[in-house]
């Protein structure tokens, strides 16, 4: 199975990373596979990843040619894919050896459309600030408590690490620019509205998620803070109102119901036997979740009152390889 591996990038400070992404994903490609590195309307990055790659005639690094932002990156991702599964990979995650096998693998059962793997949070300095909760780490791109722990199939992938066969996004029409992140943005779930559409699209797809398969995301120490926690929680809110618009609430809060009813409370009754036995941070930690849901809640509602821009998911003009 020929395989195009995607990585956006849009910022140079993310330099460092983003050329460990690249390299983590090339030493893992087969004959005939290839990638693509998107760069997402940044001249000065552009012409440095043109340079710094310009050796390896299996990277092509090309300019977004849609709507800045994610969505935009990744549909110009899927025009260039020549292979018949295209993955991506973020800009600040680092593929661990044998990912793109495994997921090749899964890819190759019958009826798969889409796989996503585990992303595990890699924190500046090393160590989870003690307060973080589990069950939040959707706040920093990385999988979370309550996301299956055995192969199955789920709902949406994550979109740090994932792949879908060609044909599927041809399906499902590829990313709308309705959700997804702009830059430094809070905002998100622009994955999770695609593999939505593509089941409301293709009943018999199925969508797998590997616990055991694993990239390494990076969080920066200005995403460790009690601020952007908060501010992510907002922006996600906001991005479900979007996706329940263009998708419907019933499909496009399924999973939320469920992580709401049982996933946040066992985590308040964890924290809060923290902070019994103790340890201050569980005291915080438990307030987090509640806060969160709120602030989480605030922003969906407020979403919801306002109109989206374009109601047809998918916005792409051309989903074909050149």
């Amino acid at each position: 199975m020929i395989t195009t591996v995607a990585i956006c990038a849009y910022a140079m400070r993310r330099w460092q990373v983003m050329t460990e992404a690249v390299d983590s994903v090339a030493r893992q490609l087969r004959d005939g596979d290839d990638m693509v590195l998107v760069i997402d309307h940044n001249d000065e990055l552009f012409e440095r990843a043109v340079d710094r790659f310009a050796g390896d005639p299996r990277i092509r690094v090309i300019a977004n040619t849609g709507p800045a932002g994610i969505s935009g990156a990744r549909n110009t991702a899927i025009a260039h894919a020549r292979g018949d599964l295209l993955a991506f990979l973020d800009d600040d995650a680092v593929a661990e050896p044998g990912w793109l096998d495994r997921v090749r693998a899964a890819m190759a059962e019958p009826g798969v459309s889409a796989v996503g793997t585990a992303a595990v949070p890699d924190w500046e300095g090393g160590a989870r600030p003690a307060w973080f909760p589990d069950e939040y780490d959707w706040v920093v791109g990385c999988t979370y408590r309550g996301l299956p722990t055995a192969l199955g199939e789920v709902r949406n992938v994550n979109g740090a690490a994932m792949a879908f066969r060609v044909q599927a996004l041809a399906v499902a029409g590829g990313f709308s620019s309705v959700v997804g992140r702009r830059g430094a943005a809070y905002t998100g779930c622009e994955e999770t509205e695609l593999c939505i559409r593509l089941r409301q699209r293709d009943p018999s797809a199925r969508i797998l998620y590997l616990p055991d398969v694993r990239v390494r995301h990076r969080v920066p120490r200005e995403r460790m803070r009690v601020r952007h926690f908060l501010r992510r929680c907002f922006g996600e809110g906001q991005s479900k109102a979007r996706v329940a618009r263009l998708v419907g609430a019933t499909d496009g809060l399924a999973s939320e119901r469920s992580y709401v009813r049982s996933t946040l409370p066992r985590g308040v009754a964890r924290e809060l036997g923290r902070g019994l036995r103790g340890q201050p941070a569980g005291w915080l930690a438990a307030a987090l979740i509640v806060v969160g849901l709120g602030i989480t809640g605030t922003g969906y509602l407020l979403g919801r009152l306002r109109p989206v821009r374009n109601p047809v998911a998918g916005e792409v003009a051309v989903v074909a390889r050149h």
